[in-house]
């Protein structure tokens, strides 16, 4: 051993126990909620590291050097011009555990506090940036889930879990546009502006009703699996539901609040989620006040090849997005009669003539091409050449063809330009791009500023697993009188939990110009829930002028706070 290592091993011997002693005796009543987020964060690099860059890690036979220079090869001197000094760094640097980025198996927890106004009244509140470690049934960490809640302390205050959907999305979208205590502005339904963004007060925000918890999905955000787990563990539907009930029991455990009011809140998939949630969660003891479902599709079985329920869904939204953009011979004074006229056409005459197959007569088809034409503002003869069935994704593309536009799909409202007018599908959706930017620079500035989390790990916005396909097989044990095994039909899951808890109530949002997930599918899985006549009351519908992010028009924002008010006030009376 060298002289000068061994008088600096000396050294540390003869140090450590007087520091440790000296920090034992500072700690405060506050020490372990400390201890937890500097336990969390040992993934940050120091300061010397930081100021040192790789160098940090030069191995012991370089000598320490910072200009990471190895001993010289035969032929060669040190900075001889045969050297590469490059190659040389390249060889005495050797890859530490440190330099590898995983999530914390410790829970970080990283809280702050902040005053929201709402309604013209102040809410002071603690904003809380951490992890909740996922583990298996014999208590091996399996996965760190991230969240960030926003808490004021009453423990028997509702508290509500949300999510967006993917499936692989992270949550920044209802995080930073819908009901938190802040949110980013947007140009929308225009493309939004280069930054810098605004980030502001929400005055619609619930956090005058309820706690708010929004959890990232495995994969995405900064949620990852831990030690040998593959995402494979998570990446499927009935995986997927075992993940956030443990991570919401683990995070009822860990805060006190096992006899709150619950609410659960999913956007798109994520109201897949709440669906297979409700249930699993009532097998837990977890039982549910109420239910939020934001743009829903609850049975993934209805896509298949050969299934035109879909084809009938649509008719509705393409009705409402036609009428938006003007592309109707005659402009509806009442917009909702207008689309309920349209719904009896679309389930009636519409319906039928799919039924019929190759049998529909072709004055049959010509009539039912033509009243569909007057609803939806395509031409007859396109009508007719699509065999009276329009897809999504040609109807954006058409409706504005003339005009060298189309149209987005969460959000129909939304234009955008394809390299030319020609094509059957658009080049991208402008919903998607016009807001993405906007959305995912705000959460980052507001982690790191605001609310004072660091991490060294890549934030996912959303997330597709190489080579991992999701598993949407969901086994549904006969609820319902179904089989043992569907394609993600959790309506089943919501039907057994609302009829196993005859309190849970069922709030169903919905935005008319939403052509990802069209209203009136929604309305065909919740009509199917086959729910006795008692417990049909507990499912409720508002409708708003917006897309598949209602929050994204301001107006329909205040109106679905407004509306998701009376709704707690309902499901969780004050007591």
């Amino acid at each position: 051993m060298r002289p000068s290592v061994f008088v600096a091993l000396l050294a540390a011997v003869l140090i450590i126990p007087a520091a440790v002693l000296a920090q034992a005796g500072d700690a405060g009543p506050d020490q372990s909620m400390v201890d937890q987020t500097k336990a969390a964060h040992r993934d940050l690099p120091t300061a010397a590291e930081r100021d040192a860059g790789e160098d940090s890690h030069a191995d012991a036979d370089c000598g320490g050097k910072s200009d990471g220079g190895a001993s010289p090869q035969p032929g060669e001197t040190a900075g001889s011009p045969g050297g590469d000094p490059r190659a040389d760094k390249a060889r005495c640097r050797k890859l530490q555990d440190s330099d590898i980025v995983t999530a914390p198996i410790a829970e970080a927890r990283v809280p702050s506090r902040h005053e929201a106004t709402v309604g013209g009244k102040p809410v002071p509140y603690t904003a809380t940036a951490g992890t909740l470690t996922l583990r298996d049934d014999e208590g091996k960490p399996t996965g760190s889930m991230f969240y960030v809640a926003y808490t004021t302390g009453d423990p028997h205050r509702p508290v509500t879990f949300f999510y967006n959907g993917g499936p692989g999305s992270a949550t920044v979208w209802l995080h930073m546009g819908s009901l938190a205590p802040v949110r980013v502005l947007t140009d929308s339904p225009k493309p939004t502006h280069n930054a810098p963004y605004q980030l502001v007060n929400n005055d619609s925000s619930l956090i005058d009703k309820s706690d708010l918890v929004f959890l990232d999905a495995m994969g995405a955000g900064y949620s990852r699996p831990l030690g040998d787990t593959k995402l494979a563990a998570f990446w499927g539907t009935d995986q997927d539901i075992d993940a956030f009930a443990r991570a919401i029991e683990r995070w009822l455990t860990i805060n006190g609040r096992w006899n709150a009011p619950k609410f659960l809140f999913g956007e798109s998939y994520g109201t897949t989620r709440s669906a297979g949630l409700s249930y699993r969660l009532q097998s837990d003891g977890v039982q549910l006040n109420g239910v939020v479902l934001l743009s829903s599709v609850l049975n993934y079985g209805r896509f298949r090849p050969g299934y035109e329920q879909d084809m009938v869904d649509y008719i509705p939204t393409y009705a409402a997005v036609a009428a938006y953009h003007h592309k109707l011979a005659a402009e509806p004074a009442d917009l909702p009669a207008f689309i309920a006229e349209v719904r009896e056409f679309a389930q009636g005459p519409y319906a039928l003539a799919l039924a019929k197959g190759q049998a529909l007569r072709d004055a049959e088809r010509q009539a039912v091409a033509e009243k569909l034409s007057g609803y939806v503002g395509l031409p007859t003869s396109y009508i007719l050449d699509s065999n009276l069935r329009i897809d999504p994704s040609r109807f954006r593309k058409e409706l504005l063809r003339d005009q060298r536009l189309t149209i987005g799909r969460y959000d129909a409202r939304f234009t955008g330009q394809d390299v030319d007018a020609a094509g059957e599908v658009p080049e991208f959706d402008p919903s998607d791009t016009g807001i993405t930017g906007a959305f995912v620079a705000a959460l980052h500035d507001y982690l790191v500023h605001d609310l004072g989390y660091e991490t060294r790990l890549d934030y996912r916005p959303g997330y597709d697993a190489p080579g991992v396909r999701w598993d949407f097989n969901h086994k549904a044990a006969d609820l319902g009188g179904g089989g043992d095994d569907n394609e993600a039909d959790v309506a089943l899951d919501l039907s057994q939990a609302m009829r196993e808890n005859p309190h849970l109530l069922v709030y169903s949002l919905n935005g008319i110009y939403d052509l990802a997930t069209p209203f009136f599918g929604t309305e065909y899985d919740l009509g199917h829930l086959q729910l006795e006549p008692g417990l049909r009351g507990n499912v409720r519908f508002a409708y708003y002028p917006s897309g598949h992010m209602v929050y994204l028009n301001p107006d329909a924002l205040r109106s679905m706070k407004a509306d998701l008010a009376k709704f707690y006030d309902e499901a969780a009376p004050a007591h």
